[in-house]
């Protein structure tokens, strides 16, 4: 086992820890591990010649997520977004202790880290490309689902907020997906806002 498929290894058995369970076409899963197959796979549908870097990344972006909930932090905009920092910062330190253990140098667990804190996205091809990918992972696997529970107005901002985060391929991919018409209209109402 070489030592990127070992740093597989050792982030999937992480995630399958998550207590929280994600069904997908009747299947159950740990929900942290389900999301970072498929993260993996849009990363891999982006760019097929992915850098062992982003790869890493993709396997290791949302580790450990069950570890820190939301509701450990106060409610409130500013309380949101300390858990948001505190949270990346915690998958970055948890995927670097498990790339290390795999064999992984300083070299390649500082660039992982870059990556999953998304530092420079906008400049940065791999990062964009892991942001392209988490918001489709999250429009192909979770937004069905998110989008009943929530105001319209909610949804709305919330897909305008990711939308923005994406580049002109993301927006296509995004464009290509499948969604009921509830769906496709509050992402038309976002894309009218960007």
């Amino acid at each position: 086992m070489n030592k990127l498929e070992k740093a597989f290894t050792l982030f999937d058995a992480y995630n399958k820890k998550d207590p929280n369970i994600f069904i997908w076409k009747g299947k159950t899963y740990p929900q942290e591990y389900f999301l970072a197959l498929r993260l993996y796979e849009w990363v891999l549908k982006l760019e097929p010649n992915a850098s062992e870097e982003l790869l890493l990344a993709s396997r290791s972006q949302h580790i450990g997520r069950w570890e820190m909930p939301r509701d450990s932090y106060p409610e409130g905009r500013e309380a949101y977004l300390r858990w948001r920092r505190e949270l990346a910062f915690f998958h970055a330190e948890k995927s670097t202790e498990l790339m290390v253990e795999a064999g992984f140098g300083t070299e390649t667990t500082s660039r992982v880290r870059q990556i999953i804190l998304k530092q420079k996205i906008k400049v940065d091809h791999e990062v964009q490309t892991i942001e392209n990918a988490l918001c489709l992972v999250f429009l192909q696997f979770q937004y069905e689902d998110f989008h009943p529970r929530h105001s319209s107005e909610k949804v709305i901002n919330i897909l305008r907020k990711s939308l923005l985060k994406m580049d002109h391929e993301g927006h296509q991919l995004a464009l290509s997906l499948k969604y009921t018409a509830e769906g496709q209209n509050y992402i038309n109402e976002a894309l009218k806002l960007i």
